[in-house]
């Protein structure tokens, strides 16, 4: 048992990570209306704002925080994130403006580093052989924390806007106390590497990853295919509401349906899919979902419908975890932290330029007055984006990609 604990702590840090997103989402379209007054679309707008401010400083302060976590160790960057995290909530719980909001999503982002730590983390516990299991697993968690999240958001919804930001502020301050006590080093001396400005920094450091083989177009697949699946965080509440009336409630439990769905997937499923498949194909397959569920979400009318379909849905998260795989067993093993904060520099690329698209897209379509009324308009333009990746991708197959995993 002692030798897993470290990798069943980083899986509960993950899943109670994502629990705090998830309590806030089903109240967000209402607490931008509440501050800001305004119709449903330029509440939309808004949160697209927001979600893109918090990403800039994603993607610029990403691989600062990998390089810190390759110098440092990964143990100081994590308590640190989450003690951030948990003040951010609470200056959110009690923010009266839009710009006190904005300003609380900006510190969030420059030391939101839990996820990308958590998998460089992983990467130093697991083998080459079973990392893409292992991102799976940390995948599986926070999906996991979705599950439970919405569920309780949606309910504290009803009871107040305000009440799931303090319930995700106590979530993060008892993880950060939980990780104090428990939480190990895996940074030795052997892997341990210098810090330097020069690789610490979004362009310096992809310039330094580019230089492996293949990596440079893998980062743009990544790009395409995340700033499609994201989708789903930046519209799903608002599309839910404008095409089937759902409430807060309703909108956590679609997420949590979602959630579960995604856990089964990235927990179970992926390594089904990666021994029979390999991780070059299990791609190709996640993909495929995607580019079968995003024209159907686009012009479903039955909410009903819509929850069945989540399984479908849900089946394109397999591709994320092989894609991180593929991507990491190319890079050395110091270097494991670079590559996680480069990654959350693409990740939050996708969510500044994701919110700008996705959001733009759907107040076109149901602004009052409008030539069309199409609230799931974003779904095609996702649709877009992962057919250009999958183009990519397939362009850069290997001479030989296996159909089994080595």
């Amino acid at each position: 048992m002692s030798g897993r604990l470290p990798t069943i702590f980083i899986l509960i840090t993950v899943m109670i990570d994502s629990m705090g997103i998830g309590l806030i989402l089903p109240v967000m379209p209402s607490l931008l209306l509440e501050v800001g007054g305004g119709s449903l679309a330029n509440a939309a707008l808004w949160g697209g704002v927001l979600t893109t401010s918090f990403a800039v400083m994603q993607f610029l302060c990403g691989p600062t925080i990998g390089n810190l976590s390759d110098r440092f160790g990964r143990r100081p960057i994590l308590l640190l994130s989450l003690f951030v995290m948990a003040l951010d909530y609470v200056v959110m719980a009690v923010a009266s403006s839009i710009w006190l909001l904005l300003i609380a999503r900006i510190i969030g982002g420059i030391t939101a580093a839990t996820h990308s730590t958590a998998l460089a983390y992983m990467a130093d516990t697991s083998t080459r052989e079973n990392r893409a299991s292992g991102f799976g697993l940390v995948s599986a968690a926070f999906g996991l924390g979705f599950v439970l999240g919405p569920i309780i958001g949606g309910i504290l919804g009803d009871m107040g806007t305000r009440a799931p930001f303090y319930a995700a502020a106590i979530l993060a301050g008892a993880n950060f106390v939980f990780g104090l006590l428990i939480l190990p080093e895996t940074v030795t001396d052997t892997i341990r590497r210098p810090f330097s400005w020069a690789r610490a920094n979004p362009f310096g450091a992809i310039k330094h990853i580019r230089a492996l083989p293949g990596l440079g177009a893998l980062l743009v697949v990544l790009l395409l295919f995340q700033m499609a699946t994201n989708v789903y965080p930046v519209i799903w509440a608002y599309y839910t509401q404008a095409q089937f009336g759902w409430t807060p409630a309703m909108i956590g439990l679609s997420l949590a349906v979602f959630g579960i769905c995604m856990a089964v997937v990235q927990g179970g499923l992926i390594r089904i899919a990666i021994a029979r498949l390999g991780d070059f194909y299990t791609v190709v397959l996640g993909f495929g979902f995607s580019i079968v569920a995003f024209p159907v979400l686009t012009f479903l009318q039955s909410g009903t419908l819509a929850l069945m379909l989540t399984p479908v849905s849900a089946l394109a998260a397999m591709a994320g975890p092989a894609l991180q795989a593929i991507m990491s067993k190319r890079t050395p093993e110091n270097a494991q932290g670079e590559l996680q904060g480069i990654m959350t520099s693409v990740s939050a690329l996708a969510m500044i330029l994701a919110p700008l698209l996705m959001t733009f897209v759907f107040a076109a379509a149901t602004k009052p007055g409008g030539e069309i009324y199409l609230p799931g308009a974003p779904f095609l333009a996702a649709l877009a984006l992962t057919l250009v990746a999958l183009v990519i991708f397939w362009a850069k197959k290997p001479a030989k990609a296996p159909i089994s995993a080595e």
